[in-house]
């Protein structure tokens, strides 16, 4: 069985680097992004599977990246994260998958997000 290909987009390095990490038993990360610019670009470019959301970021919030993830040819499944818990209405608005807080977030919970989508 192929393993999923994920982009991880969140503007701190660091934290992007322990999501690979918690990650890379289940998913191979194809790419990283700080930004949404640079997320719209690589999405595009690569094609992943899926694509791990940071909602605050510099120059757009996930959920707006996430309504422009879905317009793309093929798009990928996108889930929502946050260190913030409160957003509520705004991610089923949004069209990911789903939501998970950065301090939950494991490869298992990730793949059974993506799988009930």
């Amino acid at each position: 069985m192929t393993r999923p290909q994920l982009l991880v987009v969140d503007d701190h390095a660091g934290w992007r680097d322990v999501a690979r990490r918690i990650l890379a038993p289940r998913f191979d990360v194809v790419g990283e992004a700080g930004d949404a610019a640079a997320a719209l670009r690589l999405a595009a470019a690569l094609r992943p599977d899926a694509v791990l959301l940071d909602v605050e970021l510099p120059d757009a919030d996930g959920f707006t990246v996430a309504r422009s993830l879905a317009a793309l040819p093929d798009p990928p499944q996108v889930v929502l994260v946050s260190v913030r818990t409160d957003h509520g209405r705004l991610i089923e608005r949004s069209g990911a998958c789903g939501f998970v807080a950065k301090a939950d977030l494991t490869a298992e919970d990730l793949l059974l997000l993506l799988g009930g989508c």
